[in-house]
């Protein structure tokens, strides 16, 4: 196994750690694994501009296969993408155009879940 072994508390942070330090706006980490059964964590990061989003993929990208983490999907960035969603099993990354993080409004959606700020 690559790298140090993280939790999914550790493993949800350091995501967002690489998002904010990579210009990534409004990055949040919402604890998700009381609400529900599915997940432990959202990382939510609000991306400028399509080329944003695929740079900010390959920043994740390469800190999993670091870690040694696989993603559950295969997620693509075209041209016109408003929302990158990351699944890593229990760490759910959503990198969303501000339009999309707007619209959908997963703050709101789960409300009750506890969350961080991440500011660099």
């Amino acid at each position: 196994m690559g790298g140090t072994v993280l939790d999914s508390k550790a493993f949800a942070y350091r995501s967002a750690e690489i998002l904010a330090q990579h210009n990534a706006l409004n990055v949040l980490v919402m604890d998700i694994h009381e609400v529900a059964g599915w997940a432990d964590y959202f990382v939510l990061a609000t991306s400028t501009s399509s080329t944003h989003m695929r740079g900010l993929q390959k920043h994740i990208d390469e800190f999993l296969k670091a870690q040694d983490i696989s993603l559950l999907n295969k997620p693509e960035v075209s041209d016109d993408q408003k929302w990158l969603l990351m699944d890593a099993g229990t760490v759910v990354i959503h990198i969303m155009s501000e339009e999309a993080r707007q619209f959908y409004d997963l703050e709101s959606l789960w409300f009750n879940a506890p969350r961080f700020i991440v500011a660099l």
